[in-house]
Formats: structure tokens, C-alpha cells, sequence
């Protein structure tokens, strides 16, 4: 069977980052596994249990030649994956063959391999997180006291800026960070723990010695990079773990794809668009078209995180006793479906960050279209504190915006309110009272500083603390 006759995963040849792909790699997995066989024989002979120090350097001078050939060939044979690669590193170190695995059951290597994995992966998440937050945050100060038109319902509302609202953005996936963070600080180690989590097998290889056992826990672990190990196990880590995970990554899909509408809006109003390449073709059929792709191809891989987090959670909620192995097939594509696209949702977030682009004449011209509307508060106002009856005011301005929206929606001409106004003795408006309340700058309240303020103590902190992702360059798109 040729590569053309295999189905292909889109996340790893069109989405996912190298970096990502690497973690859920079998040369990483495999490794891994061997790396858990070195520390595991390190600690037991650290202990006083009798293992030559030749069988461990064997054992380290073929951490990374798995010939996965050979383990395949061994595991047909033996319908055991982790025993198909003891064989077969067992074949290739044969003076520690009498050690590897001494003790251990197959998730000793499979579980921490995967608690491992998901400490990688969620670092190249967090530093995913910061990119963005960083280019969003560029484009928040750059157009910090840019006036827009803002909406709610998709409906014209109160005016806003173009950076405050891009840090509505920002917002959200601060608090994703915040998640990934509490993920991180909190993730534990399996361990060392046996077949049904009670050890028993290695406090036979210790002579009874709990104490040893205990230290046999702590330095593997501590070999491996981790503080905590979990207080109790059955044979695996409790399958809540992944559906944390996942959840946490959920969250980030769900603000980049807010994001992605967000800007898929703004693009039908020509108001933002995500950046364009000089021979970059939005449609076959319509030359002329800018599809927002980057944006939709967001929302798309974003979804199916979203719908990936049902996996875990069914699978932590039906596992029996000690363990059943209905979660392993499950795991095997949810979990790496989760991070690889979670990956490419924020590489394209990054890339679209760091390169929007602004119309501002378009969004002046749409924000003066219903900016009349808006003024006419102020114009009440001003004519009430010169004697006239608020009451009064208010219905001739409710007359006036109807027959300014009619003239509108039905005949597609201007806007017209304030002329209305104007013509009514009940205002008393002069010409540049009138000038003066189509300033949109009256309109954005307090949204510049705002802007200023959260950069300041909200976002800048977090870039300090994380330099290496904020000077990460943007992103070059696969496809």
C-alpha cells in the first residue's frame, strides 16, 4: 500500500506545528518510555537493589534508536505493545534485559509517558497564548482611540474603539492562560506504582521496606521533572486528568473562535480584515473576492476541540474499578486531536494578530451614518437646560429617527436626523452645535484609557513574565 492509498491527517500535514507534532511523535512516546526504563532501573539501584551500573549505561546509550519495525514485527507476535518494545530493548541491551521493567506494569511506562506529553504539549499552548496576546495587544494600543461603531445583537450600538475592543479579545484568552497555568502547577505524576496501584510488587523487590518504596515513588518521579505525584492510583491515573486537559483546551478554542467571528463580521462590514498575500486567491470562480479562509479554518479546527472534550469526560466517567481498557483506543486520537488542533488554532490567531488590517475611513464613514442617532441624547439635553420640555423633546426626536430610518431602509438615502433637528424650533440648534455633536470622539467614553489600563495591569505583566514566546515571530502558514 503506496502513501496515495493511506488516509491522511490533516492536522499534521496541513495545521499542526513541528514542535507539537514532535510530543505526540513515536520517537518521543517511545523514548519516553525508555527514558521512564532508565530512571526507574537509576532509583532501584540508588535503593540497593542489585543493578549493574554496565546494564543502565546500556539502557542509556539506546534512548533514542527505537527501529519501530522491529517493535511492530514483536508486537504482532506478542499482541503487547509495551512488551513488544521491552523485547526489543531487551534485544538491543542485552546485558539489562535481567532489569528492564523490573517490577513494573504497562502503564508505569504508558501513563506518566502520557502525563509527560501533556506537560509539553500544554507549554507550547501557554507559549501559543502569549504570541497572541502579544500581537493583540500591539494592535490594541496601536488603535487604542480608533472610534467604531459598536454592536450589540449585530446591531448599532453605543461607539466603542477599535483597541478596546480587541482587548475584549485579549481578555478571554488571559483567562485561558490562567487555566493552562493552574494545569500545569497542578499536574502530578503517576508513578511507581504497580499493577492495581498498591505497589505490592515493589515492596517485595524492597523486602517489605515501605519506606523504600516511598523513595522509589519520589525519585523516579523527581527524575522525570515532577514535584507531585498523585496520592492514590488504581493501575492508572484517574482519566479526570484528561478530561481537565481537554477542557482547558476547549477553552482557548472557544476565545479564538469568538475571535474568528468577531473578524469574519468585521470583514463583511470592510471594516478589519485578517492579512492578504499578494497572489493569495480568495476564489476559484470570483477573482475579485477576500475570503476571510484564516478565520473560517479557526473556527473550524476550534470546533472540533470543542466537541473532543466529550471523549475524555465519557471516558473518565465510565471506567470500572482499578481500570478497563475502553480508554486506550479513545485516548490514542482524542487526546492528540485536542493539542495538534488546538496548536494550529493558535498559530492561525498569531498569524491573523500580527498582521489586520484597518480601513478607517470605512469605519468612519459607517459610525457618521449612525452617529445621529446616537447624538440625539446630547441634543436633548442641550435643549432642555435652554428651557424646552424634555417630554416633548423626547417625542419630537422618536418622530424625527423614524422618519430618518424610513428614508434610509426604504429609499437608501442618508441619513438625515440631524437636518431635522435643525428645521425644528422646539431645538434651537445652531450650525456648529450641530458640527460639534458628530464628533465621534464624545461617544467613546472612557475607552482610550481603558485601554491603556488593562494593557498596563493586565497584559504587560503576563509578557513580562513569558519574554521567549513574546518576541516569537509570526507564523508562516502551511497552507
Amino acid at each position: 500500500m503506496t502513501s496515495l492509498d493511506r488516509p491522511s491527517n490533516p492536522l499534521a500535514e496541513r495545521y499542526a506545528s513541528p514542535a507539537m507534532m514532535r510530543v505526540w511523535s513515536p520517537g518521543f512516546k517511545f523514548g519516553m518510555w525508555r527514558r521512564l526504563w532508565l530512571a526507574l532501573a537509576e532509583a532501584q539501584r540508588e535503593l540497593g537493589l542489585p543493578i549493574p551500573e554496565a546494564a543502565i549505561a546500556s539502557i542509556r546509550a539506546h534512548l533514542d534508536d527505537v527501529d519501530l519495525a522491529r517493535a511492530a514485527e514483536l508486537e504482532r507476535e506478542l499482541r503487547h505493545d509495551v512488551m513488544a518494545h521491552v523485547h526489543h530493548l531487551g534485544e538491543q541491551v542485552p546485558e539489562a534485559r535481567g532489569v528492564l521493567h523490573l517490577g513494573a506494569t504497562s502503564a508505569y511506562v504508558g501513563d506518566n509517558t502520557d502525563l509527560i506529553q501533556h506537560r509539553e504539549a500544554l507549554g507550547i499552548i501557554r507559549d501559543r497564548l502569549v504570541a497572541g496576546v502579544a500581537a493583540l495587544a500591539r494592535f490594541a494600543r496601536e488603535h487604542r482611540a480608533l472610534p467604531t461603531l459598536g454592536w450589540t445583537h449585530f446591531q448599532p450600538a453605543q461607539p466603542t474603539t477599535v483597541g478596546k475592543r480587541a482587548t475584549l479579545w485579549i481578555q478571554d484568552l488571559l483567562l485561558d492562560l490562567e487555566e493552562i497555568e493552574f494545569r500545569l502547577s497542578t499536574l502530578r505524576f503517576r508513578g511507581v506504582r504497580g499493577t492495581t496501584g498498591t505497589q505490592a510488587s515493589f515492596l517485595d523487590l524492597f523486602d517489605g521496606d515501605g519506606s523504600k518504596v516511598d523513595r522509589l515513588n519520589t525519585l523516579v518521579a523527581a527524575k522525570m521533572g515532577f514535584e507531585q505525584v498523585y496520592g492514590v492510583t488504581g493501575q492508572t491515573y484517574t482519566r479526570k486528568t484528561d478530561a481537565a486537559c481537554l477542557m482547558t483546551l476547549s477553552g482557548a478554542a472557544q476565545s479564538a473562535s469568538k475571535f474568528a467571528h468577531d473578524l469574519r463580521l468585521l470583514a463583511h462590514l470592510k471594516e478589519v480584515e485578517e492579512p492578504f498575500e499578494e497572489h493569495q486567491i480568495g476564489s476559484s470562480a470570483m477573482p475579485y473576492k477576500r475570503n476571510p479562509m484564516r478565520a473560517e479554518r479557526i473556527t473550524a479546527l476550534a470546533r472540533h476541540v470543542i466537541v473532543l472534550t466529550l471523549d475524555p469526560a465519557f471516558t473518565a466517567a465510565t471506567q470500572w474499578l482499578e481500570r478497563t481498557l475502553d480508554d486506550s483506543a479513545n485516548k490514542r486520537i482524542a487526546v492528540p486531536e485536542a493539542y495538534l488542533a488546538t496548536d494550529a488554532v493558535l498559530l492561525l490567531l498569531h498569524n491573523i494578530a500580527g498582521g489586520m488590517v484597518v480601513y478607517p475611513e470605512q469605519i468612519r464613514r459607517r459610525l457618521l451614518q449612525e452617529l445621529p442617532f446616537m447624538a440625539t441624547e446630547n441634543l436633548m439635553l442641550r435643549a432642555a437646560r435652554h428651557g424646552g420640555d424634555r417630554q416633548e423633546l423626547h417625542e419630537r426626536i422618536r418622530r424625527h429617527s423614524l422618519a430618518a430610518g424610513a428614508r434610509i431602509k426604504q429609499q437608501g438615502l442618508p441619513n438625515d436626523l440631524l437636518d431635522r433637528l435643525a428645521g425644528d424650533p422646539a431645538f434651537g440648534l445652531e450650525p456648529a452645535e450641530l458640527e460639534e455633536a458628530l464628533r465621534p470622539e464624545l461617544y467613546i467614553g472612557r475607552a482610550p484609557e481603558q485601554v491603556d489600563a488593562f494593557l498596563a495591569e493586565w497584559v504587560d505583566p503576563v509578557l513580562a513574565r513569558y519574554p521567549g514566546a513574546t518576541t516569537e515571530a509570526t507564523p508562516e502558514l502551511h497552507v
